[in-house]
């Protein structure tokens, strides 16, 4: 059974046939008859309502719920939000402001600089402030900082926050026995997007699919991607008794590496993640069970293509470049009893030659092979699993 929205004009037209049927005569013809303003203004009520309920039907469903403010009886409510309160996800996580330790020079080692000073960084054009006050009795001092304002008017909060170490952030209004300029040392929070809602999505739906069970590999999963910017967490228990090696993957974004490796800061959330819930409370790890939170590694591989003839070269070489990286970008390591069939964590020169052959079929063209060069061994390869906490990417594709 299909459940289809019937228009105004089917509804105003069933609403004339079951008058005339009862009425036993024919409705008059002309557009401005009562009978036929009344079975409009009907169809268009009974048109909302076919919506409502469908509204309402699919908000039964983790797939298709709305992640926006509803309101219904007087009650405000986000339905994704809900189930995933519901299920122990809670809410989305928000967007979270860049913290920041910096050294200051003392020039002249009296006073204080107090807290909320403000300093600018010309690389990002954010603003921060110092969130404690500091006596200035060494040659350096440390004090934290953290964005809160940028150019865009977005309150300094999310990636646009975060700085490399080593970056210079200038006082606004510097004390005259102070550098004007100080030195980032420390990232001491990650700045972070909000959680989008597919992401967000995706969590709910992993948590009913993967229950927690008191410690087992897929709660660590779940206590590990609950960081925003964590994308992915590959547990392994430990060669050390008692211990749990927890491999963890960024956003390109939050982590400011293309190869998604984490910082220190969003090691140390993902660690405080899985030993605390939201509350604060130790109701998650085993107590005997130490878990050691690690970033993943990236295995460099180049691919060469040889002998592509193809009418439309640049943009077949375009799109085979697309498919390669988008193939490399799905491969993952493979946790027995954890991971999903099919297995991911095999890279073999055939499977490219298949990826290159959708492409180049499709365009009608032919090549002649290609091959698979592993670059930390700087050997020509057939085929490489990929070993604990080890991803892949493709650094080059080539063709000759």
């Amino acid at each position: 059974m299909s459940l289809s929205t019937p228009t105004t004009k089917e509804i105003s037209d069933n609403i004339i046939a079951q008058l005339e049927s009862t009425l036993n005569q024919t409705i008059p013809l002309l557009p401005k008859s009562f009978m036929r303003v009344l079975a409009k203004a009907l169809g268009a009520v009974f048109v909302i309502l076919y919506k409502y309920a469908g509204f309402i039907f699919l908000q039964m469903f983790v797939q298709e719920a709305s992640n926006s403010e509803t309101i219904i009886n007087g009650k405000t409510l986000i339905p994704l939000v809900e189930w995933g309160r519901l299920i122990g996800v809670g809410d989305p996580a928000p967007a979270t402001s860049a913290e920041l330790e910096i050294q200051i020079t003392v020039n002249v080692q009296s006073g204080t600089l107090p807290s909320s000073t403000q300093l600018v960084s010309t690389d990002n054009g954010v603003t921060y402030l110092t969130l404690e006050s500091i006596i200035l009795d060494a040659p350096l001092k440390t004090v934290n900082v953290m964005a809160v304002s940028d150019q865009a008017g977005g309150g300094g909060v999310g990636t646009i926050g975060n700085l490399d170490i080593g970056s210079i952030l200038s006082f606004v209004n510097p004390l005259a026995n102070i550098s004007s300029n100080t030195l980032v040392t420390n990232q001491i929070v990650t700045g972070a997007e909000a959680e989008s809602t597919e992401a967000y999505r995706q969590r709910v739906k992993d948590r009913f699919q993967k229950r927690p069970q008191g410690g087992a590999l897929s709660d660590y999963v779940l206590w590990g991607t609950e960081p925003v910017g964590i994308i992915n967490i590959y547990p392994y228990t430990s060669d050390n008794p008692g211990q749990v090696d927890v491999y963890a993957e960024a956003t390109p974004e939050s982590s400011s590496d293309p190869d998604g490796i984490p910082t220190g800061a969003q090691l140390q959330a993902v660690a405080d993640s899985i030993n605390l819930n939201q509350n604060g409370l130790a109701t998650r790890r085993p107590a005997n069970a130490l878990a050691n939170t690690l970033p993943i590694t990236r295995r460099d591989f180049e691919v060469t293509i040889f002998g592509l003839s193809v009418t439309e070269t640049a943009e077949v070489q375009e799109d085979i470049t697309t498919a390669i990286e988008e193939y490399f970008a799905e491969r993952e390591p493979f946790i027995d009893g954890l991971s999903i069939p099919p297995r991911r964590d095999r890279i073999t020169q055939t499977s490219i030659s298949s990826v290159v052959e959708d492409v180049v079929a499709a365009a009608g063209g032919v090549f002649n092979g290609t091959e698979l060069f592993d670059v930390l061994t700087s050997s020509t390869i057939g085929i490489y699993s990929l070993g604990i906490g080890e991803k892949a990417k493709v650094s080059s594709v080539s063709f000759v």
